[in-house]
């Protein structure tokens, strides 16, 4: 009788538990995650819903202590699970779908553009550029700068700038007035006002009336690039709306933690795929009498030179014929780039197609000269070439795979290269590390851009 007794208060708990977490987690999922942006979207996958297990976790351990109720048993620890991972999941699916729609030119907003010529060619090209685009520009209203307006769209509008001997209100109501017709003309959904336009102040709070008056989101390009959002936060002083760029240095913590995992990872990885290693490095040994693992100088963090390790993919004498095949090859910027290079041996292109040449890598990021993910690792002849712009790649320790490797690799431009690059170093975080070494395993699987 007492254990059918406890039986039946153990299935109690467990109703409870799992009762508490039904009612709780959407609450405080939307608590943590807020509204989505209605152009945006939810940006950030995980942390919001690790966030709110934690709170929710918190919240029960507090009412199981003050109301006496076993809350935290086996009950709630799976409950919680399958509610993250299910959260999780929807949202990675809900994003891959809304990225899929996006750059089939779906899910987008009809946008006009607004500003002064040179400012909105600057735009288009920064939109243009990697990543969803939940804006897709139609038309542009120009403020007449003198500069020729782009080509690539059709200009709806014009605004003359700095007309002497005008009332100040007049003009106002005049340029608002140019921007209402240009965005009824074209049915634009979204309007966006680009840096060094005349919209601003007063000016623009007009604007903002007049556009929320038509159902028209208003957006505006501050110039700036490659910044991540978890970088920017909003703030106001006095009347004034402030957007802060914070530092991109990461703290000494995270640092420890990235180096931690790379180590750990990278010791495990060698250890499971030894087999695989010591197969390959029989069969490049046994397609000519060159060594299997290839050694060559690379530029680490703050310039420091080391070896790094390879797999031998072309004949020994490569680096003497290399002279001899610059002006054939596909060459950009600081790079040396050739599709069909005569030097690569036969298990040489398998090993590059599939990028299993890079695995002696794993030996370098034990030793603490690479990561997993980080910027390129470049040649010296490379970074004596560098300007203080691409000189930045060299503030982190350079990776096995990185933003390049997911986003082209060898089909990249040099320019590109070094934006990606830099865009890694400025926005680091230890969340989108691990996002890219899932991304990698797609690319190499496809062998997206391996020659």
């Amino acid at each position: 009788m007492g254990a059918t007794w406890a039986l039946n208060w153990t299935a109690v708990d467990a109703a409870i538990a799992v009762s508490a977490i039904a009612v709780g987690w959407p609450f405080v999922l939307t608590a943590r995650s807020g509204r989505p942006d209605r152009l945006f979207g939810v940006r950030n996958t995980y942390r919001d819903v690790l966030q709110a297990l934690a709170a929710l976790v918190a919240v029960a351990a507090i009412a199981s202590a003050v109301l006496s109720v076993p809350l935290l048993g086996t009950a709630f620890l799976v409950a919680t699970a399958v509610l993250t991972t299910g959260s999780v999941a929807v949202r990675m699916l809900v994003r891959r779908k809304l990225g899929q729609l996006r750059r089939l030119g779906r899910a987008t907003r009809r946008t006009l553009v607004v500003g002064p010529a040179a400012s909105v060619t600057a735009t288009l090209d920064r939109f243009t550029q990697d990543g969803e685009h939940p804006l897709t520009v139609v038309a542009a209203c120009i403020e007449d700068d003198g500069t020729a307006p782009p080509s690539s769209i059709p200009v709806v509008g014009s605004i003359d700038r700095g007309l002497p001997g005008r009332d100040d209100a007049l003009r106002d109501e005049e340029m608002v007035q140019a921007v209402r017709l240009a965005a009824q003309r074209v049915r634009a959904r979204t309007v966006c006002v680009t840096a060094g336009s005349e919209f601003a102040g007063d000016r623009l709070r007009a604007l903002t009336w007049m556009l929320g008056d038509l159902g028209i989101d208003l957006v505006t390009d501050l110039g700036l690039s490659d910044v991540a959002a978890h970088r920017m936060g909003l703030g106001t002083m006095g009347s004034s709306v402030l957007l802060h760029v914070k530092q991109a240095r990461p703290t000494r913590l995270r640092l420890l933690a990235k180096v931690a995992t790379d180590r750990v990872l990278a010791s495990a990885i060698l250890l499971l795929i030894s087999p695989l290693l010591l197969g390959i490095g029989l069969a490049v040994k046994l397609t000519d009498s060159g060594p299997a693992i290839y050694r060559q100088v690379r530029v680490g963090r703050d310039g420091l030179f080391f070896t790094m390790f390879k797999f031998r993919t072309m004949y020994v004498d490569a680096d003497l014929r290399r002279a001899e095949l610059l002006d054939s090859g596909d060459n950009d910027g600081l790079m040396f780039k050739m599709r069909q290079d005569p030097r690569v041996t036969r298990i040489g292109r398998v090993l590059r197609k599939y990028s299993l040449d890079e695995l002696p890598q794993l030996i370098n990021v034990v030793r603490g000269e690479m990561s997993l993910v980080g910027p390129r690792p470049a040649l010296p002849e490379e970074v004596a070439a560098y300007d203080g712009t691409a000189r930045r790649r060299l503030v982190a320790i350079p990776g096995m795979t990185g933003l390049w490797q997911v986003s082209g690799r060898s089909n990249l431009s040099w320019n590109e290269t070094v934006r990606l690059d830099l865009r890694y170093v400025d926005n680091w975080s230890y969340g989108n590390d691990l996002q890219l070494l899932g991304r990698t395993a797609g690319v190499v699987v496809r062998s997206t851009g391996a020659y």
